[in-house]
């Protein structure tokens, strides 16, 4: 596979990349390897974060006070953000607009999503035109963000990718937007190990094919680049433990409020998208 930055004429200097997410904890979770990698070779790597997660479910009981109180969890998320971005070596960035910051949309259904600043129901043009201005004043040479179903299907995720596609074809055509997928054979794997390695009885649920976390799994042909690193994995669980209202980590593997697990494998796949149906973009290998 090629990685990130093929095919870009760089003239020696470090590539600057801008990773689009949509919550705190979003961009350790899904592209962690990619930021530690990348920061740690050098390159300038910023971190966008579209809301800050007011929604959250919050796992530590001594932090459960938090859950529901919008303001107290965003600011305590913030601070978790950036602690995590100083471990990975990151410039981190909260997108807003001339309103302020956009909130968290919570799940389908949820009746955050009323709210007039909820993400997932600002009108995309106002969505696209605020991730836009910092894609111009970053001047990327790539973005990455979600595929089009926004990875499992959360609202704020679908937008992201959505405003972060619409940005980069209106501000900076030319510069390559990549989303995080995984080919089928690592996520099969990767549930090979972790019903071998997750203690067993303690409530923890490893997630197959048929699981809604599973929608970024595709034919391995699809996923075009990656970064594979395992050293950077130390780095990308510290990052995670900054997240501590939203993750757990254990020894190669790391669960959320609802105790599904995931292995921190250190590899990450991505694709090139059309920027005009979000599709992947076959590329040779």
């Amino acid at each position: 596979m090629r990685d990130l930055l093929d095919g870009l004429d760089l003239g020696g200097r470090p590539a600057r990349m801008l990773f689009v997410h949509a919550h705190p904890d979003d961009e350790t979770l899904t592209t962690g390897v990619a930021l530690a990698h990348h920061a740690a070779r050098g390159d300038d790597v910023h971190v966008l974060t579209c809301t800050l997660g007011e929604e959250g479910e919050v796992i530590p009981p001594a932090l459960a006070h938090l859950e529901g109180d919008g303001p107290a969890l965003a600011a305590h998320r913030r601070a978790e953000l950036h602690r995590a971005m100083a471990v990975l070596g990151v410039t981190h960035h909260l997108l807003e607009d001339a309103d302020g910051a956009f909130r968290d949309s919570g799940m389908v259904g949820s009746r955050a999503a009323a709210d007039p600043r909820a993400w997932a129901g600002v009108p995309l043009p106002v969505a696209a035109a605020a991730v836009a201005e910092v894609v111009r004043r970053l001047d990327p040479d790539v973005v990455v963000t979600y595929d089009a179903g926004g990875g499992y299907g959360h609202p704020d995720h679908v937008r992201t990718h959505q405003a972060t596609r619409e940005a980069v074809r209106t501000a900076s055509a030319e510069v390559p937007l990549l989303a995080v997928l995984t080919p089928l054979s690592w996520a099969t794997q990767d549930h090979a190990w972790l019903t071998a390695h997750v203690p067993a009885g303690e409530g923890w649920v490893v997630p197959d094919a048929t699981s809604e976390y599973a929608g970024d799994v595709v034919p391995d042909e699809v996923v075009t680049r990656a970064v594979v690193d395992p050293s950077v994995v130390p780095a990308q669980e510290q990052a995670l433990r900054a997240h501590e209202t939203q993750v757990v980590v254990g020894p190669g593997w790391y669960a959320l409020s609802n105790r599904h697990v995931f292995r921190l494998a250190g590899r990450e796949g991505y694709a090139r998208l059309d920027l005009a149906t979000g599709r992947p973009v076959g590329e040779a290998s």
